[in-house]
């Protein structure tokens, strides 16, 4: 079986000083590359995979997960969990709605009293 690729560490470094400003959100070393949490709830994870491309996956209202699934590339539905989502990371990410997304995340994660203190996209 191929090996996982690690994640640049520049990514992982942008997705950190993003995820880290929400209350209470931490960083963690995973399975396989990174994840992020708020409490026991798991924001974002970012991590290479066996076929050598690097994904970062993160939660989702319901009717957002049917509408990615529904886009394709580079947008996925996880294979676990009702509401997990991915999207492919490579050099033309938009990081600006990778942000938006993983704000999103969060605040289906945190509980009310963390989420109402975070500004979310329109």
């Amino acid at each position: 079986m191929p090996e996982r690729p690690d994640v640049p560490p520049e990514w992982v470094r942008r997705l950190s000083d993003l995820l880290l400003r929400f209350p209470e959100c931490v960083e963690r070393d995973a399975w396989t590359g990174v994840s992020w949490r708020v409490g026991q709830a798991t924001v974002a994870h970012v991590f290479g995979g066996e076929d050598q491309l690097f994904r970062v996956t993160f939660r989702a209202e319901p009717d957002e997960v049917m509408a990615f699934e529904h886009l394709g590339a580079p947008y996925f539905r996880a294979s676990w969990g009702r509401n997990v989502v991915g999207l492919l990371l490579d050099d033309d990410t938009d990081w600006g709605e990778l942000a938006e997304l993983l704000t999103d995340s969060y605040c289906l994660q945190a509980p009310d009293r963390l989420a109402s203190q975070v500004p979310r996209p329109a």
